[in-house]
């Protein structure tokens, strides 16, 4: 444990002119005669600050005491002038220390800026019913509060919408029938690309073009349940390159657009291909194009067949991407729901960075919230690598992330030991993972990777499980999580919520009003 240490410094005095012949009597203390014995004498106590005659050491203004930080080991000959280096009060405040009861602070961003961690990822783990998504929505309100725009990339369930709305946030609801999302609108980014030029619109410009083909790609695997050939990524390349030629800034292309330039087959996709002749072409293109007419007629249809429906509003404190909807049409729909949420997302921040890089725009920040992670990276080989890539340079585009998933279990389930490896990546860059309530064997895997003390992994086991058979007993994990960062001692934290907060933070309203209406 850390310790401080302070030592005062001596007060200055405030005149040295010689003292006048006649003494002066002493003023008496502060308080004087006010809760005491009318026996005690005090008149010899000197005021705080000293007597107020020359040449009796008064002092205006005391310095502040010299601060010294070290080991219980270093600054144990200072006792009893010390004391515990305490919690970090940077950020929202998220609970109460469960052993000496001080106020926990947390907000990555916040964090980053005070030198406390190296990147403003966390990462969220917790069985289900522990309060995973409270702890996640009280960091929400906090960011909001403070001026941090926050963007909730896929909510599948939906938990987030109450508190969006609550706050005067912007709720898009992904699915048939409802609103679509265009895998290939370039979104804030094509807006921020009208307002530059030379180079640095030049430079957008490719990104948008990367961002576009890496989403598709990521589609297109997701719908094979395979990866794309090489000669298919030229191809698709070259196809957008056509549409933007084509549509010269009109309307966002599609990915019928795509198909549809396909079937063409202009001189210049041939070539691309390095076919000899359009027989050739069309035996190197049969799957792709069956494969693009699945997104757009098969499984996927209705949702991304189209121009995006609702933008994101630019100025709203609170985005939320409800996808719930897609999830009773099978995991491959939520999934590319997902996937598309995300690059959006990331697009946002993008365009925002870039035109505050210019001058544009006024620099803003965001907390990007990634929740049921585990669901989209095991749709299919690969996905892993474009979360990857999405989410990698964050730090330096003000953005902080907070992934969000059940147990390591669900990454360490992925299909191929590359995409586990590059999943455990993603904990590995999160300075900050908070636990709930898991089991020893679930904290054996998270050992691996964050080393624990025993004492800690004691804590969160007894979170796991009920002790009690009894309707009404409280969970003993609910409202209790561990605050770990790389290095440093773990925080327990008890999570308490204000009467709107129970309301608004409450996962379990369907459950319990489908309970009130059946009696």
């Amino acid at each position: 444990m850390r310790r401080r240490a302070k030592k005062n410094a001596a007060p200055t005095p405030e005149d040295t002119s010689p003292a006048p012949t006649e003494q002066v009597p002493p003023t008496p203390a502060p308080n004087a005669g006010q809760d005491r014995d009318p026996d005690v004498d005090l008149s010899h106590v000197a005021p705080l600050w000293g007597w107020r005659h020359p040449n009796s050491g008064r002092a205006l203004h005391v310095t502040p005491g010299v601060e010294y930080q070290g080991t219980t080991t270093q600054v144990c000959g200072l006792f009893p002038f010390t004391a515990g280096a305490g919690t970090p009060v940077v950020g929202t405040p998220i609970g109460r220390h469960q052993l000496h009861g001080e106020v926990v602070c947390l907000d990555p961003l916040e964090w980053l800026r005070e030198g406390l961690v190296t990147n403003p990822g966390v990462f969220v783990l917790g069985q289900p019913g522990t309060g995973k998504s409270t702890f996640v929505k009280r960091l929400i309100t906090g960011a909001v509060a403070t001026g941090t725009r926050a963007l909730i990339l896929g909510d599948s369930k939906p938990d987030y919408t109450d508190l969006t709305e609550y706050l005067d946030g912007q709720v898009i609801r992904i699915g048939r029938g409802l609103d679509r999302i265009n895998p290939l609108d370039s979104g804030p980014m094509g807006k921020a690309l009208k307002r530059m030029s030379g180079p640095d619109a030049e430079k957008l410009r490719w990104e948008v073009r990367s961002r576009r083909l890496s989403l598709l790609l990521a589609l297109c695997t997701l719908v094979r349940e395979g990866p794309v050939t090489n000669v298919e990524e030229v191809l698709l390349g070259r196809a957008m390159d056509l549409l933007d030629t084509r549509l010269d800034g009109q309307r966002e292309p599609t990915v019928p657009d795509v198909l549809r330039i396909l079937d063409q087959a202009p001189d210049d996709l041939v070539a691309s291909s390095r076919s000899r002749t359009l027989d050739d072409y069309r035996r190197r293109t049969d799957d792709l194009v069956f494969t693009l007419d699945l997104l757009c007629s098969g499984s996927l249809a209705g949702v991304f067949d189209d121009q995006t429906s609702k933008p994101i509003d630019l100025d709203a404190p609170i985005v939320s991407v409800d996808i719930s909807a897609t999830g009773g049409a099978g995991d491959k729909l939520l999934t590319a729901a997902m996937l598309c949420t995300w690059a959006y997302g990331f697009g946002l921040v993008d365009a925002s960075a870039s035109l505050a890089q210019l001058g544009l725009a006024p620099r803003r920040n965001y907390m990007g919230v990634m929740d049921e992670l585990w669901r989209a990276l095991r749709g299919a080989p690969g996905l892993v690598e474009h979360a990857d890539s999405l989410t990698r340079l964050s730090r330096a585009k003000g953005m902080a992330s907070v992934m969000v998933t059940h147990s390591l279990a669900d990454l360490e389930a992925l299909p191929t030991e590359e995409d586990r490896a590059k999943a455990r990546g993603l904990i590995d860059r999160s300075a900050v993972t908070v636990m709930a309530g898991l089991p020893p064997r679930e904290l054996a895997r998270v050992h691996e990777i964050m080393a624990m003390t025993p004492r800690e992994r004691a804590m969160i086991t007894s979170w796991a499980a009920p002790d009690s058979w009894q309707p009404d007993a409280r969970h003993p994990g609910r409202g209790k999580i561990m605050i770990k960062v790389q290095g440093r001692q773990g925080l327990p934290v008890d999570v308490t919520l204000t009467s709107a907060e129970r309301r608004l933070y409450d996962t379990d309203q369907a459950i319990r009003a489908e309970a009130k209406g059946g009696r």
